[in-house]
């Protein structure tokens, strides 16, 4: 078996992107915060945005059902830089052995069009791959399998006639790597670089 490309996911991989950094200041009553999050300003609120929704629909959306809420839901876009801590250096060194290695790397991630510019700007590990599918700039989000498609689409131009089995696909999202799997491709849930180096390795990736 020969492992021809890996497709790494970024938030909670590469980049360490959180909630709780901004809404701590803003909402220091944990009890209070935990339920903001989980009924307001929640994670199926912000898959919309990842998935092609303008932030500013999404704001005026939630702000309409909210109004009690609406500095703390306008926060959320405007001040959402602050929800980003910088890299995660484990998941960086991933990266650069496999570089290093020569294996072709790229990129899938479930993020707003208007916000990953943001971090394209800031974080130089996002250069080192090939080619990078953002689920808001195509219009769907993991773990659809059209986002795959789209994926091995862009790979494709790189290495003409891959396989989904000659893909790796790491995520620390359980379902998005299960959906992988379920593709033919082979879908490492990633919940930290010790196991994940170990995983590839059993894969024969040279790292």
């Amino acid at each position: 078996m020969t492992i021809k490309a890996v497709v790494f996911d970024f938030g909670g991989v590469l980049i360490d992107w959180d909630r709780e950094y901004l809404y701590r200041q803003l909402i220091p009553n944990e009890t209070e915060r935990r339920w903001f999050l989980d009924n307001v300003c929640k994670m199926d609120w912000v898959v919309q945005q990842d998935g092609g929704q303008s932030t500013e629909e999404g704001t005026a959306e939630l702000v309409a059902l909210y109004p009690e809420h609406e500095a703390l839901i306008r926060a959320f876009y405007a001040r959402w830089h602050e929800m980003v801590a910088g890299v995660l250096e484990e998941g960086v060194a991933l990266v650069d052995r496999l570089d290093a290695a020569g294996v072709p790397l790229f990129g899938l991630t479930n993020w707003s069009a208007e916000t990953f510019p943001y971090a394209w700007e800031r974080f130089d590990v996002l250069r080192r791959f090939r080619e990078i599918v953002v689920s808001g700039r195509v219009g769907v989000i993991k773990p659809d399998p059209q986002i795959f498609a789209l994926m091995q689409t862009e790979i494709e131009k790189h290495l003409p006639g891959v396989g989904p089995h000659e893909l790796v696909f790491i995520d620390d999202n359980l379902k998005n790597a299960q959906a992988a799997t379920a593709l033919g491709w082979h879908g490492v849930h990633y919940t930290g670089a010790l196991d994940t180096e170990t995983k590839l390795r059993a894969l024969n990736v040279p790292i």
